[in-house]
């Protein structure tokens, strides 16, 4: 009889490695080959995206959609997209089964 505290201590270091990469995110550094944009309606969100994303066409769309509203002139500084932020998730996870890296 024994008490199985490895597996805690193992998903304790896994949630503590995913906080660390999640603050990492919003940290103003951005890999290389990735770029920073900024997804929200009202509150925008930061999200760090492959670029190779840029160049597919249901991403575009909404590079055409943050054309429209805000010109080349956006408000956060960088790349702000204004669309809802499950929508982004939605296509970044498409993206990303794809293969689109």
């Amino acid at each position: 009889m024994g008490i199985r505290l490895p597996s805690k201590i193992h998903n304790s270091k896994q949630v503590l490695k995913l906080q660390s990469l999640l603050s990492r995110n919003q940290s103003s550094t951005v890999p290389k080959g990735h770029c920073a944009v900024y997804v929200g309606e009202i509150q925008k969100k930061r999200f760090v995206v492959p670029i190779s994303y840029l160049n597919h066409p249901d991403f575009r769309d909404l590079l055409y959609l943050a054309e429209e509203k805000f010109g080349f002139d956006h408000p956060m500084g960088g790349l702000t997209i204004p669309c809802e932020e499950d929508l982004f998730i939605d296509l970044t996870s498409r993206l990303n089964s794809m293969g689109v890296m």
